[in-house]
């Protein structure tokens, strides 16, 4: 299988770190082939230009290298924190360059963008792994969970994806070395289930 593997953390040695190397790692030890990309450290220029909005626009060489993997890849994971109920901004410009018409989805002939949409990646699942420092009792009561409405609803079933799981590690602030051990031994688990 082929995997695409994005983490959006600026923070070298934070946990959203840890958990992408214990996914990278246990996709590689599955036999799977990975692309990682660490978007800080690449430095991913989120901001959309006007320019490549229209659906036959051709992107820049980097976008089109992560268009390429993100439409050819059997699974895709997403690792971030959980930034004002929202990825941060990074992913999201991720997002919307990568995720565009004509990679992620389509409209059928005559439809334009009102309709339903057809999905085209071939991702057979994602797991999405964010951190907050809300419990998520407090997560789904207060704000109704807008990162499961976002990553399931609004992006990878829009995009056809059958199965979009999420776990969500919290309250990361005050965890202790135990309990972000076990959260690891859970994100490789859920690897593993996923992608086996």
């Amino acid at each position: 299988m082929r995997v695409s593997v994005i983490l959006a953390h600026p923070g070298p040695g934070s946990f959203n770190h840890a958990i992408a190397a214990t996914v990278v790692q246990t996709l590689a030890e599955n036999g799977h082939t990975v692309a990682f990309h660490d978007l800080y450290a690449e430095r991913f220029d989120p901001v959309l230009p006007y320019a490549e909005i229209p659906r036959d626009a051709p992107p820049d060489p980097v976008v089109a290298r992560h268009c390429s993997e993100i439409a050819t890849a059997d699974g895709i994971v997403i690792v971030h924190p959980d930034w004002w109920g929202q990825p941060p901004a990074i992913l999201k410009g991720w997002i919307d360059r990568v995720i565009r018409p004509g990679i992620a989805y389509r409209f059928r002939e005559g439809d334009n963008g009102e309709g339903i949409p057809e999905g085209l990646l071939a991702a057979k699942a994602v797991l999405v792994f964010n951190t907050a420092n809300t419990p998520a009792e407090r997560e789904r009561a207060a704000f109704g969970d807008p990162l499961e409405r976002l990553w399931k609803d609004c992006i990878f079933s829009f995009c056809g994806v059958p199965v979009v799981h999420r776990r969500m590690f919290a309250v990361v602030v005050t965890s202790t070395a135990a309990e972000r051990a076990g959260w690891l031994a859970e994100a490789a688990a859920l690897t593993r289930k996923y992608f086996p």
